[in-house]
C-alpha cells in the first residue's frame, strides 16, 4: 500500500462530490456532468461484463479528442480492462496492426476511420463501437451485438430507482496491475507499447494535485492518446472536480483563442512551438517599434510596457491562467528572456511516455531558465557521467511512476533499463546542485510536432529511403518544418535516362510518394539532394548531429 491515494480514489470522490458540475465538454457541442459521465461508465461495465470481458482483457480507443473520448478512456479504465489509446492520425495500417499487436478485443473509434481499417487484420476484435454516438458499427456476431443494445435494460434493470453518488464504485486494490498499454509510434516492425500500472498513475496524479495548481476549468489541446495530455489534461484535472473543454476539431490559432476566452483555463499545457510562434507573431514587433525601444531603456517605464506585454498575453489566454506548463523541447532562449524580464508564469518540464510521463517539474516562481524543472518527488534521476554537475551524460531515471516494459516485447524492455534497474532516458544532460535538470541533447533524435506529436525521424526516413532513386536520407526540423535531406542513388538515375526537366522533379516527387504513407502531423515540407553521402560512424550509421 502506498503513502498517498490512488488515483480512482479521487475520482470517485471528485464524482460524488461534483455530481452536478460539467465535467467533460465539446467546445460547441456536448456537456456531460460528473453524473452523466458516471452513468455512462457504469452501463459499459455492465455491457462488457455480460460480453464477458474479464479484467486484462485489451480495449483500444483510437478516435479524435473529445468528451466522449473521455467517457471511453474512464469505462474501460475502472472496469479494470487494459486500455490501449492509439493516436488517431497514426496511418490506418499502422492503427490495424496495433490493435492486432495488443490484442484488443474491442475497439472504440470513429465512423470515419473505422472505415479506413480492415478487420481482417484485427482478428481478435469483437465489438467496434463509435465513440460519437455509442453505436456499435462493427461485432463479432449477433449474439455480441443483441448483448451491446442490451445497454440501456441492463441498467435499468440494476437501478430500478436511478442512479446516484452512493452507487459509484471504482476499483483500488489494484497497484501493480497493468493499466494501460501506449504505443510511443505508429511503427509496423517492431512496436513499443509502454506497459504502465495503476500506480504509475497514481503517483504522478499525486504529485501534480501536491505541486500544479488546481482550478476550475482547463482547455484539453494535446493529443489524449499521449501521456503528456492524458494525465495532465485530462487525468489530474478530472480528479480535482475540474470541467475540461476540448475543441473537438482541428486547433486552429482562431478556434483555440476564442476557447481561451470563452473557457478562461487556470492552467495551459502547451508545447514550446506555439509560445513561439505568439512572441514571433505579436510581441516581438511591438518592442522593436522605434518608439517603444526607446521607451524600454527609461527606468520605471519600462517596467509599465513589460507589464502590459505580461497582462497582454495573459489575456490572450482568457486572463485567468495561473501557469503555462511546456514540455517535449527547450523554449527559445530569446522567448525565455523575454519571458523571464516580464515575470510571464511560464516554465518547462520534462517527461516521457515511460514515466507516465512526468520526470521534472517547478513552479514557476522558482523556474530556472534554461532547465527543465526538478526531479518530481515520486521518482530519483541520475546523471551517468563521473561529474553530473558538469560533464554531460546519460539521464536515467527509476521511481513509482516508472514503466514496467513494452508489451511482448522482452529486448527492448532489457535495453531499456540499465543493470541495477534504472530507467535509460536516452537523453544527455546535467544536474546543477540545486537538483534543476538541463538538458544537453536527446540521442533519440526525437522532434516534437507543433500539436505535441513525437515524430520520430527514423520511421520518416524509412519511408524516404523506399522511394525511387533515393539512396540515403536524414530529417531534419528546420522552424516547425520536417525537411528530408537526400542522398541520391546515382547510378539508377543514370540508368532511367532522365532528361533534366525530369531529374529536375525527382525531389517534389520523392516528397508526394513519401508524405502519401505519413501521417499528417510528420508529413515532409521538402527535400533537398545532397551531392555526397552522409558521414558514419564506425558502426556506419549516420553522424546526424553534423546535420541541420
Amino acid at each position: 500500500m502506498s503513502n498517498y491515494p490512488h488515483y480512482l480514489e479521487r475520482l470517485e470522490a471528485a464524482t460524488k462530490k461534483f455530481w452536478n458540475k460539467p465535467a467533460l465538454n465539446n467546445i460547441g457541442g456536448e456537456t456531460f456532468d460528473y453524473a452523466q459521465m458516471a452513468t455512462q461508465i457504469e452501463k459499459f461495465h455492465l455491457v462488457f461484463e455480460k460480453l464477458g470481458f474479464k479484467k486484462g482483457d485489451k480495449i483500444a480507443i483510437c478516435a479524435q479528442n473529445g468528451a466522449r473520448w473521455g467517457m471511453a478512456y474512464l469505462a474501460v479504465n475502472t472496469y479494470e480492462t487494459v486500455i490501449v489509446p492509439i493516436l488517431a492520425d497514426f496511418t490506418p495500417d499502422s492503427v490495424n496492426h496495433l490493435v492486432n499487436h495488443s490484442e484488443s478485443i474491442a475497439l472504440f473509434t470513429n465512423e470515419a476511420k473505422w472505415k479506413k481499417l480492415d478487420i481482417k487484420q484485427m482478428p481478435l476484435l469483437k465489438l467496434v463501437v463509435d465513440v460519437d454516438t455509442w453505436k456499435p458499427l462493427w461485432t463479432a456476431d449477433a449474439a455480441v451485438l443483441d448483448t451491446y443494445n442490451q445497454m440501456d435494460a441492463l441498467f435499468a434493470a440494476k437501478y430500478p430507482g436511478g442512479y446516484g453518488p452512493d452507487d459509484v464504485h471504482f476499483p483500488t486494490d489494484n497497484w501493480e496491475d497493468l493499466s494501460t498499454i501506449n504505443y510511443t509510434s505508429g511503427s509496423t516492425g517492431d512496436p513499443k507499447g509502454v506497459m504502465l500500472t495503476y500506480r504509475n498513475f497514481s503517483a504522478n496524479v499525486d504529485y501534480s494535485q501536491r505541486n500544479v495548481p488546481a482550478g476550475d476549468k482547463m482547455v484539453s489541446m494535446l493529443p489524449m492518446a499521449h501521456m503528456y495530455g492524458l494525465v495532465i489534461e485530462f487525468i489530474y484535472p478530472l480528479c480535482n472536480g475540474t470541467s475540461i473543454y476540448w475543441l473537438g476539431k482541428a486547433p486552429t490559432p482562431a478556434a483555440l483563442m476564442q476557447a481561451f476566452a470563452d473557457v478562461k483555463p487556470y492552467l495551459l499545457i502547451t508545447v514550446p512551438l506555439v509560445m513561439e510562434k505568439i512572441y514571433k507573431g505579436k510581441v516581438k514587433p511591438t518592442l522593436e517599434k522605434p518608439a517603444v525601444k526607446f521607451l524600454l531603456k527609461i527606468p520605471g517605464l519600462n517596467n509599465i510596457i513589460y507589464n502590459k506585454v505580461r497582462k497582454g498575453l495573459e489575456q490572450a489566454f482568457g486572463g485567468n491562467v495561473q501557469e503555462f506548463i511546456m514540455g517535449g523541447a527547450a523554449l527559445n532562449p530569446e522567448v525565455e528572456r523575454l519571458f523571464k524580464r516580464i515575470k510571464f508564469p511560464y516554465l518547462v518540464g520534462y517527461g516521457m511516455t515511460e514515466a507516465c510521463p512526468l520526470l521534472a517539474y517547478e513552479h514557476w516562481t522558482k523556474y530556472v531558465a534554461g532547465s527543465c524543472g526538478k526531479c518530481v518527488d515520486v521518482a530519483e534521476v541520475r546523471i551517468d557521467s563521473e561529474d553530473p554537475q558538469h560533464v554531460v551524460g546519460e539521464i536515467q531515471a527509476r521511481g513509482e511512476n516508472i514503466m514496467i516494459g513494452y508489451y511482448k516485447n522482452p529486448e527492448a524492455t532489457a535495453n531499456a533499463f540499465t543493470e541495477d534497474g534504472w530507467l535509460r532516458t536516452g537523453d544527455l544532460g546535467i544536474i546543477d546542485a540545486e537538483g534543476n535538470i538541463f538538458i544537453r541533447g536527446r540521442s533519440k533524435n526525437m522532434i516534437l510536432g507543433p500539436s505535441g506529436q513525437n515524430i520520430y525521424p527514423e520511421e520518416l526516413e524509412a519511408v524516404v529511403n523506399n522511394q525511387q532513386y533515393v539512396l540515403e536520407s536524414v530529417v531534419v526540423d528546420r522552424g516547425g518544418h520536417l525537411v528530408a535531406l537526400v542522398f541520391p542513388d546515382e547510378q539508377q538515375i543514370a540508368k532511367a535516362l532522365l532528361d533534366a526537366e525530369a531529374k529536375a522533379e525527382i525531389p517534389e516527387n520523392i516528397r508526394l510518394a513519401a508524405n502519401r504513407q505519413l501521417p499528417a502531423y510528420s508529413q515532409i515540407y521538402k527535400v533537398e539532394m545532397m551531392d555526397k553521402p552522409f558521414e558514419k560512424t564506425p558502426k556506419m550509421s549516420i553522424k546526424r548531429f553534423l546535420y541541420k
